[in-house]
């Protein structure tokens, strides 16, 4: 799988209404639904099943579950070597999980979804920059 097709199956998404836990292309998904449909769409089946888990981006207590998640599926990289096609989690708020993630473009912008809205391409503002807490790759992906 390239870069390119990683980002094209993302901008896929683009539209799909936001649905908590739900990872359906055109139907609901949320942050985790978006990447988890490109992982069937390039890789193949999910490796596991995504547990429930709170929507609140703001939940101070909890564990680092979608960070253990990424780091037994995904290959973690530096955040300031991500590139297009690359997993970003982000932290939104200093002493809470790590909560949202999306798909870097490589053109400066990530596509991710979240609540209210739908599965959209946003800037890489600094706002995100700095919230950015780990990066990843997906296995088979070529430079």
């Amino acid at each position: 799988m390239t870069r390119s097709e990683v980002v094209a199956a993302a901008r896929g998404w683009i539209g799909t209404p936001y649905r908590h836990q739900a990872s359906l292309k055109g139907a609901g998904c949320d942050c985790l639904g978006l990447v988890r449909g490109v992982w069937r769409e390039l890789v193949g089946p999910e490796p596991e099943a995504a547990p429930a888990y709170s929507p609140d981006w703001a939940e101070a207590l909890g564990e680092e579950t979608l960070l253990e998640a990424a780091r037994r599926h995904l290959t973690e990289i530096p955040a300031g070597a991500a590139g297009a096609g690359d997993v970003l989690l982000f932290r939104m708020a200093a002493g809470v999980p790590a909560k949202h993630c999306g798909i870097a473009t490589g053109e400066g912008t990530l596509v991710h979804a979240y609540w209210g809205r739908s599965a959209v391409e946003t800037r890489l503002v600094p706002w995100w920059q700095r919230r950015v807490v780990a990066a990843f790759r997906f296995p088979g992906l070529e430079d």
